[in-house]
């Protein structure tokens, strides 16, 4: 499509049709939305194994180099991004409130 409303219209249209597919699905089926939990949960913790993993293998590495402070600074800046996204999520997961408040989001892209 050339129209790029006309796209977007129709990418939106398909998008809700899913979703609302899903829905009833998870409806119909409750089992389905134990092992969308499931997922998920394996998800969240690899995503952590990961990072953990990925810290162990390369931060022994930097031994002997040398940063520039704008170097310095940028890790800082993103080990602030890491704090405050595992801080939202151990809130999350003891609140059980999930939502992105927009201050976080706006950390989190670095604005």
């Amino acid at each position: 499509m050339k129209d790029d409303t006309a796209r977007n219209s129709v990418n939106r249209a398909q998008f809700d049709n899913s979703e609302q597919a899903r829905d009833d699905l998870r409806e119909r089926m409750p089992a389905v939305r134990q092992i969308e939990h499931t997922i998920e949960y394996l998800d969240l913790v690899g995503s952590c194994h990961s990072y953990v993993a990925s810290l162990g293998r390369l931060v022994p590495q930097l031994r002997g180099q040398e940063f520039t402070e704008d170097e310095r600074e940028t890790v800082r800046r993103s080990v602030a991004k890491v704090r405050a996204a595992a801080d939202w999520l151990e809130a999350a997961i003891e609140a059980g409130e999930f939502t992105l408040d927009e201050q976080l989001a706006h950390l989190l892209k670095g604005e």
